[in-house]
């Protein structure tokens, strides 16, 4: 027999391990995305309430993984061998990224309107995570997927990269060339074309370093 608290605790593992939060894990499994939430865990009488097989078919399915893995995962025995170590890390989606004091002049995180994620330890205390919604970025992302962003990671040619211009919203993209005066963007977003900025244009520039995929 599986308690509530074990069935709950094999859902956020999962997610975790995919690299998502519960919601993005709702998603990718073609669910609403509160269907996961902690607040549906709980009915407004105090009781348990236990997510349907339907989901729990939907999520293994989503995310490849065998019922027994999923087991594992629901076991306190287990769950130091599945987990790596994990830091919190801050968490917003990226349509919201173009918010007012969420980050400073340095494109650091700010501010207490950012949720938290547990995630595999970056050794980056600075590092924030950025929930895609949508498929604008399809084929290269999906919808639930988290860009995993260092604002102190060095950056080269090439590089998937979150730049905010001082008038508009962070552009998420491949850094396709760099000099002393422009910086050149190829924009994840289907149909849009290479963006050029002044670097006078740039607050900041930071590295995506991981992205779930």
């Amino acid at each position: 027999m599986f308690t509530h608290d074990e069935v709950w605790r094999g859902i956020d593992r999962l997610a975790r391990h995919n690299g998502l939060t519960a919601s993005g894990l709702a998603r990718r499994a073609g669910l609403d995305p509160t269907t996961f939430n902690p607040s549906k865990r709980i009915t407004k009488e105090n009781r348990p309430r236990w997510p349907s097989t339907e989901s729990l078919a939907k999520i293994l399915t989503a995310t490849g993984t065998p019922f027994n893995a999923f087991v594992a995962m629901m076991s306190d025995e287990t769950g130091a061998a599945i987990e790596p170590p994990s830091q919190r890390m801050r968490c917003i989606g990226l349509e919201q990224a173009g918010r007012p004091a969420l980050f400073d002049e340095a494109g650091f995180p700010i501010g207490a309107e950012w949720d938290e994620i547990e995630f595999p330890n970056l050794d980056d205390r600075h590092a924030y995570a950025l929930e895609v919604r949508g498929d604008e970025m399809a084929p290269i992302y999906r919808d639930g997927d988290l860009l995993i962003v260092s604002p102190g990671a060095s950056i080269r040619r090439h590089d998937r990269v979150l730049l905010k211009p001082r008038d508009g919203e962070p552009v998420a993209g491949h850094l396709v060339r760099r000099t002393a005066q422009r910086l050149e963007l190829a924009p994840f977003a289907q149909g849009q074309e290479t963006k050029r900025f002044a670097i006078g244009e740039v607050t900041w520039l930071a590295r995506i370093v991981w992205a779930s995929q």
